[in-house]
């Protein structure tokens, strides 16, 4: 019997073992339940797959990401077989894994409904419990064309094979960009009795078999059209969700609550701070007197900030010639994300979808010496881009926002420090904020594409400057191959709120195109009189007040420290008569700098105290007769204990200080 020699890898081991031919992949990772899949020569496998002498074989657990992806592309190839049991004559869409779950798209006459849910279910666990095997099978087009000749979506999805582009923007059940004689698969769950109980065109890899899915649900169904195109067909969509273990489940199903409880949308109509009217149009919000509040107070505070390390305030029009940004490069370059052209005078205008244009210009517009540089030119800019309608999302995803933007200008010896300081200023403002768990992202380019501009020399020297300055933070770097802008790399921080999820903050982005004589030519003068270009570092430390506003609601649940909430101090007499001495008690915190309400409606006061706790107002000041003849008031934190008889000086100073301190409260 002839041998072959491979190479395995598992819990950090690595180990060269000696097989007879013929040998399948789960045979070296038996003595571990939590694998489910191989990683053959880099590419996922099943369990199943026959080794070849020399390959590199690593086990693929359950828990990891791959692993969880494999668990939830079967669990989605269940529910469709649960689907066609119970409805025949539905067609199959495409089901891939996506983010925390999976989805499979139906052509069905009528719209699923949440009792079909608990059908599909009921049926997937008889098929789990089956223990029914995945098993690849390699076809021909023509054979598959024949077998699958009432999947109508399958067959166009054979059809597309060879040719250019993906079956679906957010994953396919059979690659069709892999040209010419790619190899086609088919995945039978094959029953107890040896027979194909279920079968579909995938290329895999799955777990060995069904009962290896320890938890799932179903979430809910929704409309989509067919391959994410509005011409085509609208199917049924029903997403659901796979975990390595019930208590993960249970875990992700309490995220998803927290989630829903947390929802920025539903706590700014609660909370009074903003709204997106329909007269307006779609991802255009508006901000009430509250939301302006915390609005305004995060601009100053940050505005400030900007001041405090070294930058200028200027400002900037909301439209400008088109030449302009032909100029920039963002219309050639980013053109899609711009609105449409306005006709002014006969001549064509655009919104302005970024700042950086004009900001060329203020430096364009004197002689500059190398004595001035670092320049750093700072604003709220105010920019439109053309988001399609699909992706917008509360104040999180918008199509008018604020950006906090700022480009220094420095000579090429003074970038590495210019990048370092505004790493550190960016991560000291988000601190400031309340959040302080982040890990960093380096995007660069893809050489093989067209989007992007400049020299191989330049890029390899930009990237080197931003990955040494990340490296040096000591935070996670995480790589993002093809993810830069078009006219250079960058730093992004993405940050982690009160529940674990990760917020795409701010960037740093190191530009050597923008300033170049094919741009704007941008020059300064040198120490030995030459004119040299400068290297321009675009940063925007939230990305847009709008979307950072949208990530602290849900990270503080509404529940604002006492410096940005709204309203600081709700004062709450015990009865009429006391009325007046809480309104000296406001004028007299007003003065002080502090945001006063007194609640004098008839309500009692257990219900005014009730409302300020839904209103999630930091201190609550309850004043009856004791504490007017004391001249004196009752504190109400948020968290519901309470202080009696604070005299007024000392309970304006706890106040003044809380929110000087930025404290939690």
């Amino acid at each position: 019997m002839s041998e072959i020699k491979v190479v395995r890898t598992h819990a950090g081991q690595r180990e060269e073992q000696t097989l007879t031919t013929g040998t399948k992949a789960w045979e070296l990772f038996s003595d571990d339940a939590d694998v489910i899949a191989a990683r053959v020569g880099g590419d996922l496998r099943d369990l199943a797959h026959v080794l070849q002498d020399g390959d590199e074989v690593e086990g693929v657990e359950i828990g990891s990401q791959d692993g969880r992806d494999i668990l939830r592309h079967s669990t989605a190839h269940v529910m469709a077989q649960a689907v066609q049991q119970i409805w025949p004559e539905a067609r199959l869409g495409i089901g891939p894994p996506v983010e925390n779950g999976f989805y499979y798209d139906f052509d069905v006459e009528t719209p699923f409904v949440p009792e079909d849910l608990v059908k599909i279910e009921t049926a997937m666990r008889k098929i789990i419990k089956a223990n029914q095997r995945f098993e690849r099978r390699v076809t021909t087009d023509a054979d598959a064309i024949n077998e699958l000749r009432d999947e109508p979506y399958k067959l166009e999805l054979i059809g597309l094979k060879g040719g250019a582009g993906t079956a679906d923007t957010e994953g396919a059940s059979v690659e069709v960009d892999s040209g010419e004689g790619a190899e086609l698969t088919i995945y039978d769950n094959i029953g107890r009795d040896g027979q194909a109980a279920w079968s579909d065109l995938c290329r895999g890899p799955h777990l060995p078999t069904t009962k290896r899915i320890p938890a799932f649900k179903l979430m809910r169904s929704a409309a989509a059209y067919w391959r994410g195109d509005e011409k085509n067909k609208q199917l049924q969509r029903i997403y659901g969700t796979a975990w390595e273990s019930k208590e993960a489940l249970e875990e992700h199903l309490h995220r998803i609550e927290e989630a829903e409880r947390r929802d920025h949308r539903r706590l700014g109509r609660d909370l009074d701070l903003f709204s997106f009217p329909d007269e307006i149009g779609s991802g255009l919000p508006v901000f009430h007197p509250k939301g302006g509040v915390i609005k305004r107070a995060m601009e100053d505070y940050v505005r400030q900030r900007h001041i405090d390390e070294g930058f200028e305030y200027v400002g900037t029009p909301h439209i400008a010639k088109e030449g302009l940004f032909h100029t920039s490069g963002h219309l050639p370059y980013y053109g899609e994300g711009m609105f449409p052209a306005l006709d002014v005078d006969g001549m064509d205008y655009r919104i302005k979808a970024m700042n950086c244009p004009m900001h060329n210009l203020i430096f364009r517009s004197r002689q500059r010496s190398y004595r001035e540089l670092p320049l750093r030119l700072f604003e709220f800019g105010s920019v439109y881009r053309h988001e399609k309608s699909g992706v917008i999302h509360g104040l999180t995803r918008v199509r008018g926002f604020a950006q906090d933007d700022s480009h220094s200008y420095v000579t090429p010896e003074q970038a590495p420090a210019e990048v370092q300081h505004l790493l550190e200023f960016m991560l000291s403002l988000l601190r400031d904020f309340g959040i302080d768990d982040f890990y960093l992202e380096l995007s660069t380019r893809d050489a093989s594409k067209d989007k992007f501009i400049g020299s191989d020399e330049d890029w390899a020297a930009a990237t080197r400057v931003l990955e040494d300055v990340a490296t040096a933070t000591g935070l996670e770097l995480v790589p993002d191959p093809g993810g830069a802008a078009y006219y250079g790399p960058k730093i992004s921080v993405q940050a982690r709120d009160a529940i674990g999820r990760t917020w795409q903050m701010g960037t740093v982005q190191y530009d050597f195109n923008q300033p170049s004589a094919e741009r704007f030519n941008l020059e300064y003068v040198a120490a030995d009189g030459s004119r040299k270009q400068p290297v321009m570092i675009h940063s925007a430390k939230f990305g847009s007040i709008e979307r950072f506003l949208g990530v602290l609601v849900e990270h503080y649940a509404g529940a604002f420290p006492p410096w940005l909430a709204p309203v600081q101090v709700q004062a709450i007499p015990i009865a009429e008569r006391h009325n007046d001495y809480l309104y000296d008690v406001a004028r007299q915190m007003k003065l002080a700098g502090l945001r006063v309400e007194v609640d004098d409606s008839d309500d009692r006061m257990q219900k005014k105290i009730r409302n300020a706790q839904l209103q999630k107002v930091p201190f609550m000041m309850i004043a009856g007769d004791d504490d007017v003849e004391k001249g004196a008031v009752s504190f109400r934190y948020r968290d519901g204990r309470q202080d009696n008889g604070v005299p007024l000086e000392e309970a304006i100073a706890r106040v003044q200080q809380a929110v000087a301190s930025r404290e939690q409260v």
